[in-house]
């Protein structure tokens, strides 16, 4: 009877002693859930309730085709938004100051073009950093948007970029340019996929130069509209008040050039060039 009692009172211990261990591993979880930052997710295109779309050109090269780029989209009254390296904006300050001058918005793309998820937090951080130093020290501008070479999105570069205040933007519609497919086959690519709201991912290459001027007149025959990016997801209200337009100098670029001043003011108190 001892034994049996014995028995009956072990089981009942490594019950309670089973009991005891799951309560505190749910509430560790629970305390390192609630204590884990949430980390803001990318924008992958903007809402499709209007028929709105934008252009989103990554460039860390090509600027041999950009000049043309630019006079396309003037002569069909588009505003993209260009995400600039670094290092490319060190060496072509004036054509970075040409995309802005023209009423083009500017984004961040890094310095260096490496793999963002093989860095580290501080070494994406770095990155963001010396790119928006070289950003402003070309058009006076300080970029709000952070599109991460490759699209990688691990949680510690999502994090560098927001705790600096960047948007992280990707895409819904991807031309594939870099490839150098046909100018055909690009204006099939983004025609297929095309929709209310999307960012249409592009590259400065010949083929996108030359695809380009059918891609406008089409998308625009089809009722849509282009924006920024920003404007495409809302997170700048343009305010074109008279007593409400700051002045700002940009940065001597060039010896004998001088800058130009911007009309163009945003909710956040940030300057961008329309």
């Amino acid at each position: 009877m001892r034994v049996f009692y014995w028995r009956i009172k072990k089981m009942v211990g490594l019950q309670v002693c089973l009991l005891i261990l799951v309560c505190v591993a749910v509430l560790f979880l629970k305390f390192n859930i609630m204590n884990t930052p949430v980390v803001a997710e990318p924008y992958y295109q903007g809402a499709e309730t209007n028929p709105v779309i934008s252009l989103a050109f990554n460039v860390d090269w090509g600027d041999e085709y950009l000049p043309g780029i630019l006079q396309v989209l003037d002569q069909y009254d588009v505003k993209a938004t260009f995400f600039l390296t670094g290092r490319w904006t060190h060496n072509h300050q004036a054509l970075a100051l040409e995309i802005a001058k023209a009423g083009h918005e500017i984004g961040n793309h890094a310095y260096s073009h490496k793999s963002p998820n093989g860095l580290s937090y501080e070494q994406n951080k770095e990155e963001i950093t010396k790119t928006a130093i070289e950003i402003k020290k070309a058009t006076g501008i300080d970029p709000v948007l952070y599109a991460p070479p490759s699209g990688e999105r691990d949680d510690h570069v999502l994090r560098a970029a927001e705790d600096l205040g960047y948007s992280t933007i990707l895409w819904s519609v991807d031309t594939i340019d870099w490839q150098r497919p046909s100018p055909q086959i690009i204006v099939q690519r983004v025609e297929k996929k095309i929709h209310n709201g999307a960012i249409i991912l592009a590259h400065p290459t010949d083929s996108t130069l030359k695809a380009l001027p059918t891609l406008l007149a089409d998308l625009t025959k089809g009722g849509y509209s282009f924006v920024t990016v920003s404007r495409n997801l809302g997170l700048n209200d343009i305010v074109l008040d008279e007593k409400a337009i700051e002045k700002m100098l940009v940065s001597q670029i060039t010896e004998g050039q001088v800058g130009f001043m911007n009309r163009q003011i945003m909710n956040n108190g940030r300057v961008f060039y329309e």
